[in-house]
C-alpha cells in the first residue's frame, strides 16, 4: 500500500545525478560567479601595486581627464586625434584611443590611479575572454576556449601589461577584435560590405591604438591576401584595403600638418636615422628580429626595464604555455600548412616582433605585446591534438569488410597525450604561481621607477600656504604629475605654473622640480630625484 499516493512506477535518481542536473539548470549563474570571481581576483592589489603612477600614465591619465571635462587635451584643440604631450625637448606625440576610452569612466567617477588602473586591467581582463571564444570557435570546443582563457589570464607578459596606463592597455582587445573578424570573414567565400567594414574598423583599431600599430596595422592588412585564393576573395581583400585607406587618410593629414611628430619619438629611440644607410641598417635589423625571438628573454629574463616586468619572477611568458605553441606551429606545418587562417596566423607571429626590432631596446615587452597573442593561438591546434577523442569502437556489422583497429595503441596514445597535456599545464600553472608570488611580494617595492616619490613633494607642497607652486622639469616632465594629481583632489590648476625650460621662477616662491640641485635655494623636502624648495636664485635655470 502507497501511504505517500505516489506513483509507484517514479523511479528515484541518484543524488549525482540531481547534483548534475541542478549545476546544468544553473550553469549560466555559477559561470557568472565564476568570471566574477576571477575578475576580482586578477585586479586585487592594484591599489598598492604598482606603486606610484609613472609620468607616461599621469599625462594619459590628466588628457583623459581634461577631455572628459572640456573636451579638448592639455594644449587646447577640440577633440585632437593625436595629443601633445609634455614642451621642449620632451615633446611627443600620444595616439588617441586610450585617451578616448580612459575619458569614459572619468565622465561618471571621480578620477584617481586605482580607478586608472582598474579600467586598465578590466580591458586586458576581458581580451583574455575573447581570446577564449575565439579559441572556441575554431575549434569547435568550449574546453579548449577555457583552457586558453586560462592561460591568457596567467600570463605574465599580459598581466603586468595590464597594470599599466599606457597606450598599450587596449591593445591586445584591439588585436583580437581584428583576428576576431578575420576568422569570420575567411569563412566565407564572399565578403559582404559588412565583413569588410568589420576588418577595416578593427585595422583601424589596431593603427590609431599604439605606435606599432602604424606598422603592424599595415602588416596585417597586407597579410589578409593569403585568404585571396578566387577572384570573388580577391575582390573582397581590396575592399579591405580600399576601405582601410579611406581611415588613414586623417592620420596622413596630421603628418602633413606636423612633419616631424609622429617620427621624432621613433628616431629618439630607434637605430634607424634619416642619414643611416641601408647596408647598416639591414644587418641591425636582422640582429634585433633574432634577439627578440631570444627564448632566454621570452622564457628566463623577461623584460630587463622593471616598470615593464617584475625582476627575478622568470621570464615574461609561460614555459609550458610556449611548448603547446611550438607543439601548435609544427602541427600547423604538418597538417593545416593549405589552410590559409593557420598561414595568416603563422604570419602574424612572425611580423608581430618586427615593430619591436626596429628600436635599440632588446625585448621590450610594450612593443612586443602583439607577439603572446598569437603564442596563445597557436596553442589551440596543439589542444586539438592532445585532447582528440579517441576512436568510437566498431561494431561487428561495421567491422564486417574492415580490418578490425587495434584498441591497446590508441588506448596508450590517449594516456600519453593526456599526461603530456597535464604535464604541460601543470608546468605552466606552477610558473605562473611563482610569478604571482614575487610580483605581490616584491611589485610595491619599485616606486622609483613608478615615480611614486613625487606625490610625497607635491602633497608636503599643497600643506604649505604659498600660491602659485611653480613647477620646473629637470630629468623628466615631472610638472604633468602636479597637473594631474590637482584634478585627482579636485584643486585649482591655476595654482600650478609650468616654468619653460630655461626660465626660472621667481625669488622667493616655492618650487617642486626634479633637478639634482637647485642652486641656491633653501632645499624644504627631497623624495627620490624630486625636490620641494624655494627659490632665491634669480639667475637662468641649469638642470
Amino acid at each position: 500500500m502507497n501511504l505517500l499516493n505516489e506513483p509507484e512506477h517514479i523511479e528515484h535518481r541518484p543524488a549525482s545525478g540531481r547534483v548534475a542536473d541542478f549545476l546544468h539548470r544553473y550553469r549560466i549563474v555559477f559561470a557568472t560567479l565564476a568570471v566574477i570571481l576571477l575578475f576580482f581576483l586578477y585586479i586585487d592589489g592594484l591599489s598598492t601595486n604598482p606603486p606610484g603612477f609613472y609620468v607616461d600614465e599621469s599625462g594619459i591619465a590628466y588628457n583623459a581627464y581634461l577631455i572628459a571635462h572640456t573636451g579638448g587635451g592639455e594644449f587646447g584643440g577640440r577633440f585632437p586625434l593625436f595629443f601633445q604631450f609634455y614642451t621642449g625637448g620632451w615633446t611627443q606625440w600620444a595616439n588617441p584611443t586610450q585617451i578616448y576610452l580612459l575619458a569614459i569612466p572619468f565622465l561618471i567617477f571621480k578620477p584617481s590611479i586605482w580607478l586608472a588602473r582598474v579600467y586598465s586591467a578590466s580591458w586586458m581582463f576581458a581580451a583574455c575572454f575573447v581570446l577564449g571564444f575565439l579559441a572556441k570557435q575554431i575549434s569547435g570546443r568550449r574546453r579548449i576556449g577555457i583552457i586558453v582563457t586560462l592561460l591568457a589570464l596567467l600570463t605574465p607578459w599580459l598581466f603586468e601589461v595590464s597594470r599599466l596606463v599606457f597606450e598599450t592597455f587596449f591593445y591586445p582587445m584591439a588585436l583580437v577584435l581584428f583576428l576576431l573578424a578575420v576568422y569570420y570573414a575567411q569563412r566565407k567565400q564572399s565578403w559582404s560590405w559588412l565583413t569588410v567594414g568589420t576588418l577595416a574598423a578593427t585595422l583601424m583599431l589596431l593603427t590609431y591604438t599604439y605606435t606599432i600599430g602604424r606598422l603592424l596595422g599595415p602588416l596585417m592588412a597586407f597579410g589578409l591576401v593569403l585568404f585571396a585564393n578566387s577572384r570573388v576573395r580577391l575582390i573582397g581583400v581590396a575592399k579591405t584595403w580600399l576601405l582601410y585607406g579611406v581611415t588613414l587618410v586623417p592620420l596622413l593629414v596630421f603628418k602633413l600638418r606636423h612633419p616631424e611628430a609622429l617620427t621624432q619619438r621613433f628616431y629618439l629611440i630607434s637605430y634607424i636615422k634619416p642619414e643611416a644607410p641601408w647596408r647598416e641598417i639591414v644587418p641591425k635589423f636582422i640582429r634585433r628580429y633574432l634577439e627578440d625571438f631570444s627564448l632566454i628573454n621570452l622564457l628566463i629574463d623577461g623584460d630587463g626595464n622593471p616598470r615593464h616586468h617584475m625582476p627575478g619572477s622568470l621570464g615574461s611568458f609561460l614555459a609550458g604555455v610556449f611548448i603547446l605553441a611550438i607543439i601548435g606551429a609544427v602541427i600547423v606545418l604538418a597538417r593545416h600548412w593549405h589552410d590559409p587562417w593557420w598561414r595568416f596566423i603563422l604570419f602574424g607571429t612572425l611580423v608581430s616582433v618586427v615593430p619591436g626590432a626596429l628600436t635599440s631596446d632588446q625585448f621590450h615587452s610594450l612593443r612586443l605585446v602583439a607577439y603572446p597573442i598569437f603564442l596563445l593561438l597557436l596553442t589551440v591546434p596543439a589542444l586539438q591534438f592532445l585532447l582528440a577523442r579517441p576512436t568510437k569502437p566498431q561494431t561487428v556489422a561495421e567491422s564486417a569488410h574492415v580490418q578490425p583497429v587495434q584498441a591497446a595503441p590508441n588506448a596508450m596514445s590517449m594516456f600519453a597525450r593526456a599526461a603530456i597535456l597535464s604535464g604541460l599545464l601543470l608546468a605552466a600553472v606552477i610558473q605562473a604561481m611563482y610569478f604571482q608570488s614575487v610580483y605581490r611580494r616584491e611589485g610595491a617595492q619599485r616606486g622609483y621607477v613608478f615615480d611614486a616619490a613625487y606625490k610625497e613633494v607635491f602633497d608636503a607642497a599643497m600643506a604649505l600656504g604659498d600660491r602659485p607652486i611653480y613647477l620646473v622639469d629637470g630629468t623628466s616632465p615631472a610638472y604633468v604629475h602636479a597637473y594631474w594629481y590637482a584634478a585627482v583632489e579636485g584643486r585649482n590648476r591655476a595654482e600650478l605654473i609650468h616654468m619653460e625650460e630655461g626660465i626660472r621662477p621667481p625669488m622667493g616662491t616655492l618650487v617642486i622640480g626634479s633637478e639634482a640641485n637647485c642652486g641656491n635655494c633653501q632645499v624644504i623636502k627631497r623624495s627620490g630625484e624630486y625636490l620641494l624648495y624655494r627659490s632665491f636664485s634669480p639667475v637662468p635655470y641649469q638642470p
